[in-house]
Parts: C-alpha cells; structure tokens; sequence
C-alpha cells in the first residue's frame, strides 16, 4: 500500500510549483486530481522541446510533473463549475492552489468558505510572497524572486539556469501537506497552509542570510578547498571543506611533489579563512597539471571529495541515476523519461504507474463518480462548463 493510497487532493495550480507539489504526493499514492479551465489549460502544456507535444497539450515541463494525476477540465468562473467543485471538496483531504493570492476566495472558494463545507479539509495555498503582507498580491515567477530574494546577486549577478525556487516551493508545500494529515490523524481538524515562494528562497540562503543580518557581519572570499579548478582535460570541483581536510589534501599534493605547506598547518576555520591569494594561485596551478581522472582517484582514495564539472546532458546518464531509478519510462509508452522522487522508502514508497493526463481527460469519469447524470454531464458539456 502506497503512503498516501486513499488520500483525495484537488489540484489548482498550473507552471511549476504547484503541480510539483501534487506529483509528490502523486507519487506517493494520493489520487490527484488536476483540475483545468476548459479554455485554458496549464501552461506547462504547452512548453518542451517537442512541438507536437506542445500542440497536443502534452509538453515535457508538464510531463515531468504530471505522472499519476487524473485531469477534469472545468470552469471555476462558472458557478454550475463552482457547484461540482463544492461538491468534490466534500470528499476531498487536500487542496492545492496556486491562483493570485485570493483568487479562489473571490471566486467562493477560499479555506473559510470551503472548511465550512469540510472542515477536515487541508487547504495548501502557493503564492510568490506569501498570504499577508504588502506584496501578498504581487503576483511572481522563479526568476522575479531569485532577483528579489537576492539570490541573483548572491550568484555573482548571474541567474542560475534552473527553475530551483519553484521547485524548492513545490516541495515545502508537499511537508507541509504531509505534515498537515499528520497533524489531523490526530485533531480531526482540517488547517490552510500558505506557502511564500520568496521565503523558501531566503530558506535556501539561510546561513547567508542570517550572516548578513548579524552585527559581526564580514565579507570573506570563497573558501579554496570548495571551489572548481581547471585540469588538464576539464573542470574538477574540490570538496575539501572541514578544516581537518585541508592538511589530508596537503598529504595528496605532497605525494605527487606538489607540496603546498600551508594547507598542512589548518586547523581551524579562521586558518581557513586565512588562506592566501598566493596560496589559492598554487592550487589552480597545480590542479591545472594532471587530468581530472587522476584528481579523483588519488583525490578519493584519500576520502576527499571530488567530481568533475558535467554538462547536464552527461550528469543524466549517471549511473547511480540508473541503479537508483530516479529516471522512469512514460508508463503510457511514449518515449519521454520522466523523474520519480529523490527518495526511497523501504515500504510505501513512490511509484509512477500511470502517464500525465491530456486535458479534460477524465472529466466524464469524475462527475460519474461525483453521482452526476450522463444527461447532467452532457449539458454541462455543451455549455463549457467542463471539456
């Protein structure tokens, strides 16, 4: 039995975060249901190096974070949609939104309205900045808060190329769901979560972050023993980060007469501190001289860390990935491979069984199972109401 197997979530969230949350708990056995204006559709959809894919409505950045879900197309700006919302929220565990910060509420669907109807009910809200505050309705992408949050600046003004906030986010709002349902096995009581985009930034800056915030605040240069070096054939990320590490790296380099004697006399962090531009110049010479492949074997035989600088397109096919099975077949056969979790579990783990759904895909199915009619859904077809 999966951990989350009989777990009920209504999914409202579109691009990154949001749906990244509800693959989670997807993954983990919760029968999520995507739910999308009939007219407009996630996004995501639409968005992957695939044309075809994106013309269908099935485009690899919706792809990676839609296994498991079923997808019901219906209209929330529409009171007969608001209606069928309502009434699958009286069976429901968990919400997630992603809307504007009250979106749904101004459409009657906020946690006070809803909790009346359930009050059991786990309501998780995304937003950029949170639900309070005088920004709570600034509305925000990735790349806005990695500019606000100073993590742009913090990366030499350079924004990194990976999307690493919204997904940050979509993970604190899945322990934050799955610590909800915690919390209710014991209270019966259903609570609303609000999930800020810019403080899951701060958080992933947090000793920096509170070192610039402190009256002893210094500005220090990047320690040598964690910083990247050019060998002969590549680039080599040197792990060497405790001060007890630094004279073990001193020993390696001595070895292969290259000595570098004060790395020998570390012992604490202000030695480390206290590193020399000389000193690092060294380093970079003498890592320039030999092939990476050599760093890392002598490197690790000493139980240092090290790995080279690889493009993604290399780190994909690692195969701790592939003995870890972190990559998975589309279960619907087609050829895109698709993530599974960054964790096991020796029971109750997570498993992708079934492919992302097309738009609207089981929107029949789901009103039957909600008690409606094949008359009732026929003209709620007709109408728009649903897809």
């Amino acid at each position: 039995m999966s951990a989350l197997e009989k777990i009920t979530v209504l999914d409202v969230t579109h691009v990154l975060a949001g749906p990244f949350c509800t693959y989670q708990l997807a993954l983990l056995g919760a029968d999520v249901l995507k739910i999308e204006a009939p007219d407009a559709p996630d996004c995501a959809r639409g968005r992957g190096p695939d044309t075809a894919a994106n013309a269908a409505g099935l485009g690899l950045n919706y792809q990676t974070q839609g296994g498991n879900k079923r997808a019901l197309a219906l209209d929330l700006d529409d009171e007969a949609g608001r209606d069928i919302f309502r009434s699958l929220v009286r069976k429901a565990d968990v919400i997630v939104e992603n809307y504007a910060a009250g979106g749904m509420a101004r459409r009657g669907l906020g946690f006070d309205a809803l909790s009346k109807i359930n009050p059991a009910l786990i309501y998780c809200s995304l937003t950029g900045y949170g639900d309070t505050g005088p920004e709570a309705e600034t509305g925000a992408y990735d790349n806005v808060i990695q500019a606000v949050s100073g993590t742009i600046a913090q990366c030499g003004g350079i924004k990194p190329g990976v999307s690493f906030v919204d997904y940050s986010a979509g993970y604190a709002a899945a322990f934050a769901v799955t610590s909800a349902l915690v919390q209710r096995a014991r209270t019966g009581k259903g609570c609303h979560i609000s999930v800020s985009m810019l403080e899951v930034a701060m958080q992933l800056m947090s000793p920096e972050a509170a070192a610039v915030q402190h009256q002893c605040s210094v500005t220090r240069e990047k320690e040598s023993g964690i910083q990247s070096y050019r060998t002969a054939d590549g680039q080599l990320m040197l792990g060497v980060f405790r001060p007890h590490q630094y004279p073990k790296l001193a020993k390696v380099l001595a070895q292969l007469e290259h000595p570098v004697a004060a790395l020998d006399v570390i012992r604490s962090w202000e030695d480390v501190w206290a590193i020399t531009e000389e000193t690092k110049t060294q380093l970079a010479e003498i890592f320039h001289k030999r092939v990476t492949s050599e760093w890392l074997r002598d490197l690790r035989a000493a139980d240092l860390p090290a790995e080279p600088v690889k493009t993604l397109a290399e780190a994909v096919e690692n195969p701790q990935l592939k003995v870890r099975g972190y990559f998975q077949p589309n279960p619907d056969g087609t050829s895109e491979t698709l993530p599974l979790t960054s964790f096991r579990m020796s029971e109750g783990g997570p498993a992708l069984t079934k492919g992302p759904p097309k738009h609207g895909q089981h929107s029949v199915d789901v009103l039957r199972e909600a008690g409606l009619s094949e008359a009732q859904i026929a003209d709620l077809m007709a109408k728009g109401v649903i897809k």
